[in-house]
């Protein structure tokens, strides 16, 4: 298994592919090596299978890894730069595909800083938001994002709908497809419904966040702030990516789908996630997806070069979880006091919305120099505006964009 190990680590190394990232694309299963190394068992069948994807990937001529073209800054041309007809989670893509949405997200955050906002992009399409759950700040963004665009824009709340009087999400979801809308974004608390909802229906469906699965605008708005930061101090790299970077995420990770979109669009970046949480708070076995786990938080933040916090999901929570909240910001709580066990300019994140005085206080959340939670509102807007340009594109028959099928 030695001589396997050394193959795998001199692929990785000579095609800047992580080991994750290695896993994921073998064999669908991100932390495959790490357990490897750990000791764990795998058939010959497994070993020959690793053997002939390397074989077969070196052999191609011409073909660029995900990877390579990530950090080169390239991306495959028209639709195959990302050829998904939606967007549900994070885990399905691959980092070109992510770096992809960043970049073409840039123009719309120039356009957001115009005295005139508008864009006639979407002209004469219809984007429904179907929201099966209470939401200020993505439903708002959401909506601007489409008008700005030039869509024309309707909202559904679940209160309002015929979910009240007792029909079955298929039945809406066979409704809204009736009604022959361009997109549909959603948001319900299950998780995997947007994904049953996106089988239904015959337009791109955009995830608002289901249950505790994914949020995948969130994460990718995160990482569009946090490049914008990092850039802004001249400390970005060409490439785009944020290999070296370490993230802490400190909250409710129990609940969270923001933890799991972020945990997955950073690594996906290069960056090395810890999380942080009182062990009932925790995920069993999240340790499977390749983040260092820590109970202290000041521990957690040794050496931080970004730390993101998450609120207590109360809405979620089906028993008592924590012993008060007061007892909860005494271990948990974001202070100056604690921000100074991170690296000195550590980056503060905050998705929203903020529980002052008890996940962070208001000092730590209004400090210009390192809070950037103003900012990632901001980039909501505009990676929102990216997502719905690049899903609609087919439909408006874009150059290069009308060929093949979606995956």
């Amino acid at each position: 298994m030695t001589d396997l190990l050394e193959e795998i680590a001199r692929f990785c190394a000579h095609h800047d592919m992580s080991e994750t990232r290695f896993g994921e694309l073998v064999l669908n299963d991100k932390p495959f090596v790490s357990q490897l190394r750990a000791g764990r068992d795998i058939r010959s069948s497994t070993v020959e299978k690793i053997r002939a994807f390397i074989r077969d990937f070196e052999a191609s001529e011409g073909a660029v890894p995900p990877t390579r073209a990530s950090v080169s800054g390239r991306f495959p041309t028209g639709g195959r730069a990302f050829p998904h007809r939606d967007l549900i989670s994070i885990g399905a893509l691959q980092t070109h595909e992510i770096l992809f949405l960043l970049e073409e997200a840039e123009q719309w955050v120039e356009l957001n800083r115009q005295p005139s906002k508008h864009n006639d992009a979407l002209a004469g399409l219809t984007i429904i938001n179907a929201f099966f759950e209470n939401s200020t700040r993505t439903l708002l963004s959401f909506e601007i994002a489409g008008k700005r665009l030039g869509a024309d824009v309707v909202n559904m709340h679940a209160a309002q709908s015929s979910v009240k009087k007792g029909e079955t999400l298929i039945d809406t979801t066979v409704t809204l497809n009736a009604m022959r809308a361009d997109a549909i974004v959603i948001r319900h608390g299950s998780s995997g419904a947007v994904g049953l909802i996106a089988d239904k229906v015959d337009c791109p469906v955009l995830n608002a966040g289901d249950g505790q699965h994914e949020h995948p605008t969130q994460a990718l708005l995160d990482a569009l702030a946090l490049r914008h930061k990092l850039r802004e101090r001249g400390e970005m790299s060409a490439d785009g990516m944020f290999n070296g970077l370490a993230v802490t995420i400190c909250g409710d990770i129990l609940h969270s789908r923001v933890a799991r979109s972020n945990i997955l669009c950073l690594q996906a970046l290069g960056a090395t996630v810890r999380l942080c949480a009182p062990p009932a708070l925790m995920p069993r076995e999240v340790e499977a997806m390749g983040v260092d786990v820590f109970h202290r938080f000041d521990q957690a933040l040794d050496g931080a070069d970004v730390v993101m916090m998450l609120r207590l999901q109360n809405e979620r929570m089906d028993g008592q979880f924590i012993p008060s909240p007061r007892e909860y910001h005494h271990l948990y709580g974001l202070t100056q006091e604690r921000l100074a066990l991170a690296s000195p300019e550590a980056i503060v994140m905050h998705p929203g919305p903020m529980n002052r005085g008890v996940e962070i206080d208001s000092d730590v959340a209004e400090m210009a120099e390192r809070s950037i939670i103003t900012s990632q509102v901001e980039m909501g807007v505009a990676i929102r505006m990216a997502c719905l340009d690049v899903l609609t594109r087919k439909e408006r028959k874009v150059s290069g964009w009308g060929e093949g099928e979606w995956v």
